[in-house]
């Protein structure tokens, strides 16, 4: 399937920098596997959440969610096609999101980065309840972001299964 092109010439300022962050800071333009290159992307932020510790990471992805409501409805809107898999501002929360467990316990390594990236691509693609009914029934810059927060919990939820019930 054709994407449409993105004709930044006929946007204003405000509408570049709006799809520019809609689309990871050019991440999401990747030819193949978007939503991969974006929550690739998304890794880059861990030294960030490391420095900033459990409680500020929370503040911090709390605020890119909600900010990203606006981003991703609005370049979804610029764009004229719904989560389109260019959009990938939703990964950044989502990622994030799945490595909480990890930062709250002190436990974050590359082999954990590694494992957390694959369990949330996992669900991303996989869309199991609710993650499917939310991606296909709700609109919007809600709607896009959320499917992808909830596979993020997804994804954490299962790092903290391991965690506590796996034996050392």
């Amino acid at each position: 399937m054709h994407k449409p092109a993105i004709n930044f010439k006929e946007m204003t300022w405000f509408e570049r920098f709006i799809v520019f962050c809609g689309v990871g800071f050019g991440s999401g333009l990747a030819p193949k596997a978007p939503g991969t290159f974006g929550s690739a992307f998304a890794l880059l932020f861990v030294p960030i959440w490391l420095a900033i510790g459990f409680s500020g990471t929370i503040l911090a992805v709390i605020v890119m969610s909600l900010i990203g409501i606006y981003i991703c409805g609005q370049t979804a809107k610029i764009m004229g096609v719904h989560d389109d898999g260019r959009i990938v501002w939703d990964e950044f929360a989502g990622q994030s999101i799945t490595f909480l467990p990890l930062i709250y316990l002190g436990q974050m390594n590359w082999i954990w980065v590694l494992v957390g990236f694959g369990l949330f691509r996992l669900f991303d693609v996989w869309k199991p309840w609710p993650i499917r009914v939310i991606d296909r029934q709700v609109g919007g810059g809600f709607g896009i972001m959320f499917d992808d927060i909830i596979a993020g919990i997804w994804a954490a939820i299962c790092i903290i299964l391991y965690l506590y019930f796996v034996p050392a």
